[in-house]
């Protein structure tokens, strides 16, 4: 079976790797078609759960159908019992076909601490372990993990020196403490550490706002790419070089065509259900330029699609 990792780090030929990085609420099928559009080379799946999905929630099952287009797919799970990932895994196999499976151990929300996932999980370096040498013996598709530099006293080298004799094909780290959560300086010297000590393939993520930096945290660091989360929100194009120089009035058309495209898709897949998950992106879209407060707050106020639609267009 072919491994989406080597098959990328192969294909880049030494270039970095850009991966949409997997954001609960937002890298649903409509977002990760405007990113791969725009340059990522691979996208998660929104981070699902092995529980729901070992209990056989259908609408997590939705939460995770895909397109061709999307191609290479990964789908992220997240949860604290080995039986129900083993579970999980078999399911989405049959039933989603991604091209590979990637395990959260990074996650800081509380509701997800709590369930000892997460950020919680990778504190758990027994219990780690067993869940992922359970996945791998329950698929023939590439796992990869998602990390912090530090979780509950316990440091990322240390999490992946406990599975280096794994076949875990890729890792993803992003580059602060879970008391930092999404805020503060990006740890470097931790992410080359990684690098140096884990044998697959391995993407920095975290405090990356435009395609420029990209090429200073891949120098600095060694790492094969980068993951792209929150900053590929209200601005998608982060993924291409021929993006970055754009000036303001370029720029906000570029915004304007994306974010009505984005409807487009949205509706389409999710009909007017999407709307209010649809508005959350749009928060994104418009700031930072002349007149876009007042453009949200019409935004927000609106009550269809179509209403939506004749704020963009006018």
């Amino acid at each position: 079976m072919k491994n989406v990792w080597l098959e990328l780090k192969k294909k880049k030929n030494k270039a970095p790797i850009l991966a949409l990085a997997p954001l609960a609420g937002y890298t649903d099928s409509a977002f990760r078609l405007i990113c791969k559009n725009f340059g990522a080379d691979v996208v998660y799946s929104e981070m699902a759960s092995v529980t729901a999905l070992y209990y056989e929630s259908e609408k997590t099952l939705d939460l995770l159908k895909f397109c061709k287009k999307e191609k290479p797919y990964i789908v992220q799970l997240f949860g604290s019992d080995p039986a129900h990932f083993v579970k999980a895994v078999k399911i989405i196999e049959k039933e989603i076909k991604p091209d590979g499976f990637d395990i959260n151990f990074g996650c800081p929300v509380k509701k997800v601490l709590k369930q000892g996932a997460g950020a919680r999980l990778m504190s758990n370096l027994k219990l780690s372990r067993e869940i992922i040498e359970n996945v791998l013996k329950s698929t023939k598709l590439p796992l990869s993990v998602k990390i912090r530099t530090e979780s509950f006293s316990i440091g990322a080298l240390e999490f992946v020196k406990n599975i280096s004799d794994l076949p875990v094909s890729a890792l993803m780290v992003h580059g602060r403490t879970l008391k930092q959560l999404f805020s503060g300086p990006i740890d470097l010297k931790i992410i080359k550490e990684i690098k140096d000590n884990f044998s697959g393939v391995v993407l920095a993520n975290g405090g990356i706002n435009n395609f420029k930096e990209i090429e200073g945290l891949v120098q600095a660091t060694g790492v094969d790419g980068v993951g792209i989360g929150r900053g590929a929100l209200g601005r998608p194009w982060i993924f291409s070089d021929k993006c970055s120089n754009l000036n303001q009035t370029e720029l906000k058309d570029l915004i304007f065509k994306t974010a009505y495209k984005h409807l487009k898709l949205i509706k389409k897949n999710k009909g007017e259900a999407g709307l209010g998950e649809f508005k959350g992106h749009l928060a994104w879209y418009f700031k930072d330029f002349a007149g876009a407060s007042s453009l949200r707050a019409k935004i927000m106020n609106a009550k269809s699609f179509s209403e939506i639609e004749n704020i963009i267009k006018a």
